[in-house]
């Protein structure tokens, strides 16, 4: 018999005993189906001569419990095969699933395995081809660069050297988010937690914004932090929570008009620190608000200089903090008629209790 014909087979036959939950139910209704079919045979066919009608009683009853089996095994059958293209690289087996009982909860538990090792399959080639396009620009752009320098085409002028400077800062951005890509997949990156005060961590984060923006020519963004209602501290690791506000400041400032203002406020609420960064860009279409912080997603909003790793990160880090992060509702329009963006960061002022999720 062929292997599609088995296939078409394990599709198409019934499963009689799908709705019995144990399997260990499953085989003693198997045997006493198959003695009780073999006995009435026997009753049936009495005038027959005893070993005949043994015989045959005993081949029915095999018939029986082959037929009533079927639905016991196939699933594991099932699972093998499915298993064997796994391993040739095709994700997209599946089990059928109709039984109740542990052999039912086992292929079901297989199929959620598939589908999440396709998912993982889907997102490494994603991540290679997006890191592939990603390194390849900045070095294609510095290659260029330095080319005409030894061709002497142009002149080791400051804008040439400015411009292999700045590629070589884009390379050094994407490696160091690669690594951070890297220690949160491992989940290995331990949270150095100490008692922050808002207001200087926030000013600091501000002023550390405003250099960069000017080393990268957009010194003509302003950044604003709107003064505290009152003073207010916080239990986080300084490091990564700067990589988060570096982020957010460095994507609003990128994504600002030129003479536009970045705000960051903070405040308490509900026994939580909630910090808003707002630019007045053109905002982040309702659509794409639950994508932006997935990896390599940058969006309409996206202009050059960014990896696509910034909010994943930004994200990471939070979420290890036991808060949140969110593409907020915009809060309209400004001086320069555009919705802008307002990114929420939601924290706990206090480390959560050790064994609570965080």
């Amino acid at each position: 018999m062929t292997g599609r014909a088995v296939d078409w087979l394990n599709d198409h036959l019934p499963r009689p005993l799908d709705p019995v939950r144990s399997i260990k139910m499953k085989l003693g209704v198997l045997l006493v189906a198959s003695w009780a079919v073999a006995v009435g045979y026997f009753w049936w066919g009495i005038g027959w001569l005893p070993p005949g009608t043994s015989l045959t009683a005993i081949a029915i009853a095999l018939v029986i419990a082959q037929v009533l089996a079927h639905g016991m095994t196939s699933p594991l059958r099932e699972m093998t095969a499915a298993a064997g293209a796994m391993a040739r690289g095709d994700w997209s087996r599946r089990v059928r699933a109709t039984s109740r009982d542990e052999v039912g909860e086992l292929a079901q538990a297989f199929n959620r395995m598939a589908a999440d090792l396709a998912a993982a399959d889907q997102r490494r080639r994603e991540l290679i081809a997006n890191v592939s396009h990603e390194l390849r620009t900045p070095i294609t752009a510095l290659q260029g660069v330095l080319e005409n320098l030894v061709d002497g085409v142009a002149t080791p002028e400051p804008a040439a050297l400015r411009a292999a400077l700045a590629q070589t800062e884009r390379l050094g951005r994407l490696v160091a988010d690669l690594l951070d890509l890297s220690r949160m997949d491992a989940g290995v990156v331990p949270l150095r937690r100490v008692r922050l005060d808002v207001t200087e961590f926030l000013e600091e984060a501000v002023e550390h914004a405003t250099a960069t923006a000017a080393g990268t020519g957009r010194d003509d963004v302003r950044f604003r932090l709107r003064p505290l209602p009152v003073p207010l501290a916080v239990s986080a690791d300084p490091e990564r929570l700067h990589q988060v506000f570096a982020n957010l400041l460095d994507n609003a400032a990128r994504h600002s008009p030129p003479g536009g203002t970045v705000l960051v406020a903070a405040e308490e609420r509900s026994g939580q620190l909630r910090v808003e960064v707002t630019d007045e860009g053109d905002g982040i279409p309702a659509a794409e608000r639950s994508r932006v912080f997935e990896r390599f997603t940058r969006g309409e909003r996206a202009t050059g200089g960014g990896t696509g790793l910034g909010l994943a990160i930004a994200h990471w880090v939070v979420e290890l903090h036991g808060g949140t992060i969110r593409a907020a509702e915009p809060p309209g329009g400004g001086p320069t008629s555009r919705p802008g963006c307002r990114i929420e960061v939601t924290l706990p002022r206090t480390e959560p209790v050790r064994g609570e999720a965080a």
